[in-house]
Formats: C-alpha cells, structure tokens, sequence
C-alpha cells in the first residue's frame, strides 16, 4: 500500500500527457501509486498509456465519455493512499511535490494543505503571477472564491476521508472541496511553487461569464442555499474571479 494516491484523468491528452508522466516519475517521493482513468480518449493517449511500465500506475477505462468528475471518481474508489492529491493530464509538478507537501502536512498536523502554483500558457511559460497560498482555507472563505486548485493540493483520507465528485456539476471541484471542509476545520497553505497549471485559450476556467450559471447551482443545488444567498456568492466568486486573472504579466 502507497503511502500517497495520485488520481488523474484523461481525456484526448496526448499532446501533454508524456510530460505529465514524466513529472511524476521524477519526484524525489517515491511511495506513491498512480491511478488513471481514460474517458474513451480518441487520440493517441490510449497508446501512451498501454506503453508505461511502472508497476506504481494503474489505468482504468471509463465505458463511455463521462467526464472528468466521473473518470476521477473511478479512480478514487480503487485508491489505497492515506494522502490523496490530483493531477490532470496537462498539468506539471515539480521534482518536490510530493515530498515537500507530504513534510509540511505532517510538520503542521494538517487535514489539507495547498501550495502556490505558477499559471503557465501551453508550453509551460508564465502568464500570470503564481497563485499564491496565502490564507488558511475554512468552508466559509471558500464560499466566496475557490483557493483550492485540484493540482497544488493534498488531503489525509485517513482523517478527512475520501470525498467524491458530485455527479451533474461543471464545477464538481469547488463542490468536492465545499462538502471535505464541511468535516475538517481548514486547509494550510505552503507558500512555495511546485506545480505548473496550463492556460489553454479554450480552457472553460478562464470563461467566466459561460459559467455564472454553473456556479450558482454549486450553492443553489449542492449547498442547498436559498436563492438570494446563492446569487450573494455567486457574485462574490466572480468578483474574486476577475481580480485573480486580471494581472498579466507586461
């Protein structure tokens, strides 16, 4: 049994996925398992995975595309880690990730912890400034503005348990991080850059204004708000929203 479980999606990501593998297989913490699961990708990530040869990595197959919360969710129910963290399959760590959060975790006593991560375009160059783990993380402040990236964080299962994707949201990470904080009391932050998050110009986290709806259901449906508490937050997260990808580097 890994000490660490590592749960990755992957959909059509073969332009990005040997980096993403390699990434991995470089960390300098060496106890981990690795569970994939492909969502029926039609390119050439079906390959790249067939051809690894690590006994670490297990890959799973979605019977028809479901979605990234689903793929994770598949991965998550045959993971054996105490400590879980996410990677998604575009997405870069550095050589001490896992080793530098797993220390500060158990120096801190901490349930959850994130770290800061540089925002990057395709080719892994800077765009913005990092995003920065400045605040302890609570249920309420994470109401307002979602500080937890799925790339730069990690969780005790054994403590916290395991918490799912919800089924039906487009934003099923701040639901998945809203329902573990509602168990623990906060999540510490560790003000180092360990991991690199691409930007793509297509990428639906930057399409603010095609996702207000998505994220009103989060505290609509999924906390169960009253209408105006969840227009109350939903305006409080775009605003959040626009003041954290409105500095571009000149």
């Amino acid at each position: 049994m890994a000490e660490v479980s590592i749960i990755t999606p992957v959909y059509n990501s073969a332009a990005f996925l040997q980096q993403t593998i390699d990434a991995v297989q470089r960390q300098t913490f060496t106890d981990w398992e690795w569970l994939i699961t492909d969502d029926c990708s039609t390119d050439a990530s079906r390959e790249i995975l067939r051809n690894l040869n690590d006994k670490r990595i297990k890959v799973y197959h979605t019977k028809k595309n479901s979605g990234a919360g689903y793929a994770r969710n598949l991965s998550l129910e045959n993971a054996t880690g105490r400590y879980i963290t996410f990677l998604d399959a575009d997405d870069y760590w550095n050589p001490e990730f896992l080793e530098e959060m797993l220390n500060f975790m158990k120096k801190e006593n901490a349930e959850l912890a994130y770290s800061n991560y540089a925002r990057c375009d395709e080719e892994l160059n800077p765009v913005l400034g990092d995003f920065k783990a400045d605040k302890t993380v609570t249920y309420h402040n994470l109401l307002k503005t979602c500080r937890l990236s799925l790339l730069s964080s990690m969780y005790d299962s054994k403590r916290a348990g395991k918490e799912f994707f919800p089924d039906g949201s487009k934003r099923e990470d701040h639901v998945m991080w809203l329902n573990l904080l509602k168990r623990i009391p906060e999540g510490k932050p560790l003000p180092k850059t360990m991991a690199k998050y691409r930007m793509h110009a297509s990428s639906i986290s930057r399409k603010k204004t095609n996702i207000m709806k998505d994220q009103y259901l989060v505290y609509r449906k999924f906390m169960k708000f009253s209408l105006l508490k969840s227009w109350y937050y939903t305006a409080n997260w775009a605003l959040n929203g626009f003041m954290k990808y409105s500095r571009l580097f000149n």
